[in-house]
């Protein structure tokens, strides 16, 4: 049984995912051939510590879309990818630094190539959204800072990685 919290945030992120997804013709075209199956993630070597995941299967729409398989799970998915998550926190700086943490893809080829283009190509567009609601010029200024802003934190987690490195 999930926690209402932990079912409403993998919802919402399904929802994101699905908002960059849809976004991106190409995508949808790529995730269609694949209508019907099912993906699932899961985090090797989460710490005890820490609350843990629910099960994260997705299976393919019809319309190129992903839907979270919540409880209703059945069957082995076409695609199984173990994300390294032994240290989240590393994995947390690594991720904001732009680097992917380490994954192991099992499963159908076409599927997993698939997923890795959409990895590799898709990006929120995050100023485009804004200027729907604020308008072109405030939202480029925004994104002006925020990537000022993302630049700055990219290199004080490039210094703090080399640092931990060292010692």
């Amino acid at each position: 049984m999930y926690s209402a919290l932990g079912q409403a945030s993998i919802e919402r992120l399904t929802l994101v995912a699905n908002h960059v997804i849809a976004s991106e013709a190409v995508a949808t075209e790529r995730l269609r051939a694949h209508a019907g199956r099912c993906m699932q993630f899961h985090f090797e070597g989460w710490p005890t510590l820490l609350p843990a995941w629910p099960a994260l299967m997705f299976r393919v729409t019809p319309a190129g879309l992903i839907e979270w398989c919540g409880e209703s799970q059945s069957g082995e998915p076409a695609l199984q990818v173990a994300i390294d998550a032994s240290n989240p926190a590393l994995a947390l700086v690594q991720a904001i630094g732009g680097a992917r943490p380490k994954v192991e893809v099992s499963g159908d080829a076409a599927f997993a190539n698939d997923l890795n283009w959409l990895f590799d190509n898709l990006r929120w567009d995050v100023q485009d959204d804004l200027a729907r609601v604020i308008g072109a010029a405030p939202a480029r200024e925004l994104g002006r800072v925020a990537g000022g802003v993302a630049a700055g934190v990219r290199e004080a987690v490039r210094t703090l990685g080399g640092l931990v490195t060292r010692a």
